[in-house]
């Protein structure tokens, strides 16, 4: 087995990782790690794909993209996080649970009964 499988076999063993813990855990925090674990393993897999010419030298254009996607990782982790926060101050709490999401709707459900009708509908 050449270092290139196990850098694949790692990166796919991370990707179902993350996806497992996105679907398990109820927690936001722990759906965002798992949202980040399974990033780093497509990161993982994508540089291990990356086609080489040489055998020493690594193309640059993979290793260009994932330093992107890290990037693009680092700010979606930062814009999770804040909606997760924003949820746990608005429900109290930071797991999704239905009877949290049933409270919202209802709680939705309630402001659009007290905003006036606007649009097409007011006029009819």
């Amino acid at each position: 087995m050449t270092p290139l499988d196990l850098y694949t076999l790692a990166g796919a063993a991370l990707f179902v990782l993350g996806i497992h813990a996105l679907m398990v855990r109820a927690h936001l925090v722990w759906k965002v790690l798992g949202f980040n674990v399974a990033g780093g393993g497509i990161f993982l897999v994508l540089l291990a794909a990356s086609p080489r010419v040489d055998p020493l030298v690594a193309d640059p254009v993979p290793q260009a993209m994932v330093l992107t996607g890290i990037v693009v990782a680092v700010a979606a982790t930062a814009v999770a996080l804040g909606l997760a926060l924003r949820v746990t101050f608005r429900t109290g709490s930071p797991f999704l649970v239905e009877e949290v999401h049933a409270d919202l709707e209802e709680e939705l459900e309630g402001e659009d009964e007290d905003e006036p009708a606007t649009g097409a509908a007011a006029e009819s």
